[in-house]
């Protein structure tokens, strides 16, 4: 392996399998992986300047952490507003208050994660991040800063009119995938570089793996693109698998996976949020979950405060998609369901939850080969008996 660092790639062509980068080398290949990952949307991209201050932060690479860590350690006891309610702005809110630094997160949605929680579980964690002094500031965006002499925002100015004092501002809106180099020359599908099962381009010797990557989902039945670490990881596993052994790798299968831990919380979620949500455990403790229900099956799980055996339980239920006929009586088991539902059957049984409402649909072959035979055995056993009737007639 050659690690060729401070080079660029400014342009590539698939035809001729060739890269040309910044210094004017053209690098040659015989297979390559497209692993360009996705970069930070910028305020500029909305119509909104911040001349580059240095108290304006994203946070998608090295350098980006390098920089917020240096800001937050000269803004102790001081303000910061904190731009989007997802993941990076989530956990940066955290961070900043843990510390001693007084947060005010601005997002446009009715509450936090809106593309994963409910409103009902997104209300715990808001309450809890109040308690840690995170204040909230939902249903509108941010329209222009102040600046000082030197360049340094000072506050940050909302679209409903209200002004926020700040030391120091993080930005967490969203990415784009980086497909540039690629358009026009390999499928682009939903943002990303549409991918086979064995991620392979519309180009056979091209795959992309991670948030680039657009790939079929088996357990969903279509192509999706996912932006978490855990699927570039795996992604990346199973390109080079395919690469270096492909008679022996079979496509990829992943369940969707996202997790997150603030504070002495940790969650984690499995599947899609799509359909009727039931949620169930204890939403005034430290340990609750909720199930999403599409098309009669269970098709995404999550849980707070669960153990590993717990968090493998439901990640095994969402992957058996039990069809599911009565959700008070789901509700009712709560994470039992998938305790029950993801443990092994035994060989030949039909598995099933205590409730006869609530059953896997999957084929039970051992107690299809038995009736079979015996059904063999008992036509064989009528026509000798027939056979024998017929001799003395």
């Amino acid at each position: 392996i050659e690690l060729v660092l401070g080079t660029r790639v400014m342009s590539a062509d698939v035809r001729r399998k060739t890269l040309l980068t910044a210094t004017g080398e053209t690098i040659s290949y015989k297979i390559l992986i497209i692993a360009t990952g996705a970069r930070a949307l910028k305020l500029e991209e909305f119509g909104v300047g911040s001349q580059d201050a240095e108290n304006v932060c994203y946070l998608r690479d090295l350098a980006d952490a390098n920089r917020l860590v240096n800001v937050m350690q000269s803004c102790t006891g001081e303000n910061a507003v904190v731009i989007g309610g997802g993941y990076i702005g989530m956990e940066c809110a955290a961070s900043l208050v843990i510390n001693k630094i007084n947060v005010t997160m601005v997002f446009p949605e009715a509450h936090c994660m809106a593309r994963l929680f409910t409103p009902k579980i997104a209300s715990y964690y808001e309450e809890y991040y109040k308690s840690k002094g995170v204040k909230f500031i939902k249903g509108t965006v941010l329209s222009s800063f102040d600046f000082d002499s030197k360049g340094k925002v000072t506050a940050v100015n909302l679209r409903d009119g209200s002004k926020l004092p700040a030391d120091i501002v993080v930005v967490g809106i969203g990415i784009r995938p980086n497909t540039s180099l690629f358009e026009g020359q390999l499928t682009i599908e939903k943002g990303g570089i549409k991918v086979n099962g064995r991620l392979q381009a519309s180009n056979s010797f091209v795959y992309a793996v991670g948030d680039v990557a657009s790939f079929p989902v088996k357990l969903f039945g279509e192509t999706r693109r996912l932006e978490h670490v855990d699927s570039a990881r795996k992604s990346a596993k199973l390109a080079v698998a395919a690469i270096m052994e492909q008679e022996k790798t079979g496509e990829f299968d992943y369940l969707p996976f996202f997790y997150s831990r603030v504070f002495t919380l940790s969650w984690q979620f499995y599947g899609e949020p799509v359909g009727e949500v039931v949620h169930f455990g204890d939403y005034s403790g430290n340990m609750f979950g909720a199930y999403w229900v599409n098309k009669g099956h269970l098709v995404g799980s999550f849980l707070e405060g669960g153990t590993k055996e717990e968090y493998d339980a439901i990640a095994n239920a969402t992957r058996l998609k039990p069809v599911i006929k009565d959700l008070a009586k789901l509700e009712t088991q709560g994470l039992g369901f998938a305790m029950t539902v993801s443990q092994k059957p035994p060989s030949g049984s039909h598995p099933e939850v205590s409730s006869s409402a609530l059953v896997l649909e999957k084929p039970v072959y051992g107690l299809q080969a038995t009736v079979g035979v015996i059904l063999a055995a008992s036509i064989a056993a009528f026509a000798y008996w027939y056979g024998r009737r017929r001799r003395r007639w």
